[in-house]
């Protein structure tokens, strides 16, 4: 969708920190549905089909939207990189950016997904091993409730007809371009009930990584549920692990 919006990104700022004021205005607004609106970002719109490990999230949240737009903005205005290696960069700069990810990358390495990739840790998976890495989103572009991050809760994805749109078409068709050998990791209930819809209707074949909780710093019980997932998520990993050998 890039080429709808790339004129509006062209006109952004790049001489300071980017606002909601500046993005989610209706030059980038994408489509609305009583109080959820959805807006353009340009990180996913880069598929890596060679993914090994694919990581989900329900929908981009405004700091991964903002992360995206500048690391995008300060990339297109030098024109030195074509467009394919622009999104990529983008991809790998904005993708569960901030306190986030670092608590992913801990959660991850919990589980020994570090040692059945070969790695000194998952952290690897965002910079030098990046290469083997997909993020992505049930809902691909950014969604907010009444002005606020969409978590999943109010409407339900079931319950609306843009969220199911993208949640149950779009997303399993990006899913079904992927390695049948690659590994979902689906972030939190919501996500992770979604894809147990798609698998049992065989729109996704791929094996996930159940009961992870979301790394999200607002979810207060993610420690306690990662506790009490943990010896079940090492030994799918390590099940997972061994297949691939």
């Amino acid at each position: 969708m890039l080429d709808q919006y790339v004129e509006f990104i062209e006109q952004l700022p790049d001489s300071r920190e980017l606002k909601k004021e500046d993005l989610l205005t209706s030059p980038f607004l994408i489509e609305k549905e009583n109080n959820l609106e959805m807006y353009y970002s340009p990180h996913n719109d880069y598929i890596n089909e060679n993914a090994v490990i694919v990581i989900v999230g329900i929908t981009p949240g405004w700091t991964q939207t903002k992360k995206a737009f500048e690391t995008f903005v300060s990339l297109h205005k030098k024109r030195e990189l074509p467009i394919h290696t622009i999104l990529k960069e983008t991809k790998k700069a904005a993708s569960f950016s901030g306190s986030m990810r670092s608590n992913l990358i801990h959660m991850l390495d919990e589980c020994h997904l570090h040692s059945a990739l070969g790695i000194p840790s998952c952290s690897y998976l965002f910079e030098e091993k990046r290469s083997i890495l997909h993020t992505t989103s049930l809902v691909k572009y950014p969604v907010f409730y009444k002005g606020k991050n969409y978590t999943g809760h109010q409407p339900k994805i079931a319950n609306s007809d843009l969220l199911s749109r993208y949640s149950y078409h779009s997303f399993a068709e990006e899913i079904h371009s992927l390695p049948s050998t690659s590994l979902l990791i689906p972030l939190g209930k919501r996500v992770d009930a979604v894809i147990n819809e798609l698998k049992q209707k065989g729109k996704i074949t791929q094996n996930c990584l159940k009961g992870f909780p979301h790394p999200s710093g607002a979810n207060g019980h993610r420690i306690r549920e990662f506790n009490i997932r943990k010896d079940q998520l090492i030994s799918e990993v390590t099940h997972w692990g061994n297949m691939k050998v």
